[in-house]
């Protein structure tokens, strides 16, 4: 089996030295190449072509952030795993939005390291257990404002009218059960489905059940 092939960045060398030592007690791994610097490290990735790149978050100049976004644009064969001394979100998703594969705290145990680094290279996703939890947080904040905005343009009473064609009541009962009369309810329904860019009630009751209406009334 060929080894990994792993480029080690971190502006502290008694840091790379270390990470170096583990790394060379793998008979799987190959370290390549250090450096010191988001410039070093993206001309290192261009003569060694590593498979993975360690990279400190936090470099002097251009961050490591800046510095995968980089890498992983122009040589997406090679992957990067993210390493920090805090689990900061802001650093944690512009880590992601980079396209690093991996993000994990420098307090990381040898095996995990290990494991993480395994992971990476076969091609897997991999986020340090301790920020986790904070991903799942945003996507479901991320998806929450989604369907938030899907019915930004309604008012409150559209909403209701809306919830109400869903459920397939018609203009007579909608107008009974918000006490409006039946032209005013036809009124509603025409201002739902053109805001919403629905053709017709079936249109705008499958909207409003795929974007949970009812978790915003």
């Amino acid at each position: 089996m060929a080894k990994q092939r792993i480029l080690l960045v971190d502006d502290h060398e008694v840091v790379r030295l270390g990470l170096r030592a583990l790394l060379e007690h793998h008979p799987q791994f190959e370290v390549v190449g250090e450096a010191g610097t988001a410039k070093e490290a993206l001309e290192q990735v261009a003569q060694h072509r590593p498979d993975v790149v360690l990279m400190d978050i936090r470099l002097p100049g251009a961050s490591g952030i800046e510095a995968c976004e980089e890498i992983t644009q122009k040589y997406p064969e090679t992957k990067v795993i993210m390493l920090t001394s805090y689990a900061e979100d802001e650093m944690l998703f512009s880590a992601i939005r980079a396209g690093a594969s991996g993000y994990v705290l420098k307090q990381i145990g040898r095996e995990d390291l290990i494991r993480a680094i395994e992971a990476v290279g076969r091609g897997e996703a991999l986020l340090d257990p301790a920020v986790t939890q904070r991903v799942f947080q945003e996507v479901r904040r991320a998806v929450r404002e989604e369907e938030a905005s899907a019915f930004a343009n309604l008012s409150q009473q559209e909403k209701h009218v809306l919830l109400l064609v869903s459920e397939g009541k018609t203009n007579r009962e909608i107008a009974k059960a918000l006490y409006l009369g039946e032209g005013t309810v036809r009124n509603y329904v025409s201002s739902i489905l053109s805001k919403l860019g629905v053709s017709n009630r079936a249109e705008a009751a499958a909207y409003a059940v795929e974007h949970n209406l009812r978790d915003y009334l």
